[in-house]
């Protein structure tokens, strides 16, 4: 479960932070986990729920985990569109049924709460 290791990545992340900004507890992350990111969702919110509770600083943090749908984009004419629902059959411009995904591959964090 590889999601245990990222909640650490990003426990370190969010403790620099506090650290940058002599904070002393962390109330709440929002982190974006893209749907090809190969990410467990319900295992990175246990994964956080549970070592975020052993540190002071995110004891008390409430994890909001956002995930954007895809972009696709045409291979034939350019156009980029967005899906939650997988591949899109074709391109709604041009028809094209040749369509790569971009990005929804990442792990990002979008916002912290400090006090």
């Amino acid at each position: 479960m590889h999601e245990i290791s990222l909640v650490q990545g990003l426990l370190r992340q969010l403790g620099e932070l506090a650290g940058e900004h002599q904070c002393q507890a962390i109330s709440k992350v929002r982190v974006e986990i893209g749907p090809l990111s190969g990410i467990v969702i319900d295992s990175f919110q246990f994964g956080f729920d549970v070592l975020s509770a052993e540190q002071d600083l995110t004891r008390d943090a409430l994890l909001e985990i956002v995930t954007p749908p895809i972009q696709y984009k045409c291979c034939y004419c350019g156009h980029v569109c967005l899906s939650s629902e997988g591949v899109p059959d074709s391109c709604p411009e041009c028809s094209h049924t040749l369509l790569v995904p971009e990005g929804g591959d990442g792990l990002i964090l979008m916002q912290v709460e400090m006090v």
